[in-house]
């Protein structure tokens, strides 16, 4: 045990946990892991680690809790903030962008964040989806699909094979399914559910949590 203790605290919290992200035509489908883990013990798998950012902008984070609500709440203020004063939402591309620059000046602190952010949003003057991927260290690219933690080695072989870019929602939130499934399959760690985030012109969904028992079904 103490062994096992060793190790993961040599390994950063936010590998542990898994994010999954897609984007398609005219959708975000965004799924988070909901274990709370310190050192070798769970604490809760119910957690949510999506935030709303606005009508149709969400974040998924993982990394310190502490860290990821502060952080989050930080960002989440201030683009209503901004909205308050200008009578407009920032486009998830600015938001997006305000969010990194955020999160470099805080790397250049006494103060650093340790979180991970994936930014899902719809930008209704386009009429696009469209998938932010970020890291602690700041850097980010848009993306068609996306993961954050050890899940990543798993599941993105499965969506480099099988994503299309003009899937349905059942279409995506199945692909989802599978690469959640692949996740508990292989992966070491127990992170046995999964809220699904949707997010389209008419804003945020919540989808089916993926747990053992809806993987068992798709089976």
């Amino acid at each position: 045990i103490l062994l096992l203790d060793s190790l993961l605290q040599e390994t950063s919290i936010s590998t542990m946990e898994c994010l999954i992200g897609m984007q398609f035509d005219d959708f975000v489908m965004v799924a988070a892991d909901q274990t709370n883990a310190r050192s070798i013990m769970v604490m809760k798998n119910d957690q949510n680690k999506f935030f709303n950012l606005s009508d149709r902008l969400v974040m998924a984070v993982s990394g310190e809790s502490g860290d990821t609500n502060q952080f989050a709440e930080y960002i989440a203020k201030n683009i209503a903030l901004y909205k308050m004063r200008n009578g407009y939402e920032l486009s998830p591309s600015a938001a997006a962008n305000f969010t990194r620059r955020n999160l470099a000046d805080y790397l250049r602190s006494r103060t650093p964040y340790q979180v991970n952010p994936l930014i899902a949003g719809f930008d209704t003057e386009t009429g696009k989806a469209e998938l932010y991927f970020m890291d602690y260290l700041a850097a980010m690219i848009k993306t068609e699909y996306a993961c954050h933690g050890y899940g990543g080695f798993f599941s993105t072989s499965i969506m480099d094979r099988h994503f299309r870019k003009d899937m349905t929602r059942q279409q995506a939130y199945s692909l989802m399914v599978e690469c959640v499934k692949e996740v508990q399959k292989r992966l070491v760690l127990n992170l046995p559910n999964f809220g699904v985030v949707v997010v389209d012109k008419d804003g945020i969904h919540n989808m089916e949590t993926i747990n053992p028992e809806v993987i068992a079904k798709a089976a």
